[in-house]
């Protein structure tokens, strides 16, 4: 243990104690070790500055997820007691092209998630952005191509969720290929989750062709 004793300014003989025995330094260790006591203190606040940040940005951030439905859920309420086929789509590059061109919405990916229904309907999965974050939705389709239900299956962001709602989900029933589907339009806007209802809006009139492209 070593320990360092000097009166303010080196006045009288400092001293240094090592293992509990003092001894007299000269001034110039004096001066040399009040130079590096008064370091060790400014060291110790320029610490609490730089960890105090540090404190803060360790603070976890809160991620909005919210599963409503899995597959198989979201399948048995839109077609109940119906039986399902995978039949994923690959989306040709002419297909791709001829989806947007029909549609002015962009195809974010070449695979589609489908199902046959033993009904001979069609079962889809899909994603889109919300805000910032993917909103997972479902969508049956009747052998014709017409609509018959869509389902929010995964929501996450904080807010917007009210595209859940079943009378807004409602006016897309019986859309089909070739109609208007546009916010504001013929599909009416939620306050404060615009951008979902644009985004699914867009999703849905994509998918639409899509039926018309790629499954009929």
């Amino acid at each position: 243990m070593l320990a360092y004793r000097t009166p303010s300014g080196c006045t009288e003989p400092p001293t240094i104690e090592i293992r509990g025995v003092e001894h007299v330094v000269d001034d110039g260790i004096c001066r040399k070790l009040a130079y590096l006591s008064e370091r060790q203190r400014q060291m110790d606040v320029l610490n609490k500055w730089l960890l105090a940040p540090a404190a803060v940005v360790a603070v976890p951030v809160c991620v909005y997820a919210t599963q409503y439905l899995t597959v198989e859920q979201a399948q048995q309420t839109i077609f109940p007691g119906a039986a399902f086929t995978p039949a994923f789509v690959t989306l040709s590059d002419a297909q791709r092209s001829e989806i947007e061109r029909r549609t002015g919405v962009a195809v974010r990916s070449r695979d589609q998630r489908v199902w046959r229904v033993s009904t001979g309907a069609f079962f889809i999965v899909d994603e889109v952005i919300g805000k910032h974050e993917f909103i997972t939705y479902a969508l049956g389709l009747e052998a014709d191509g017409r609509l018959r239900q869509i389902e929010i299956m995964e929501y996450r962001e904080s807010y917007g969720y009210e595209i859940r709602n079943a009378n807004w989900r409602r006016q897309f029933v019986g859309k089909q290929d070739g109609d208007t589907l546009q916010l504001e339009v013929d599909i009416k806007n939620i306050g404060g989750a615009t951008l979902s209802c644009r985004h699914i809006t867009e999703g849905v009139k994509r998918l639409l062709t899509f039926y018309q492209v790629a499954l009929k």
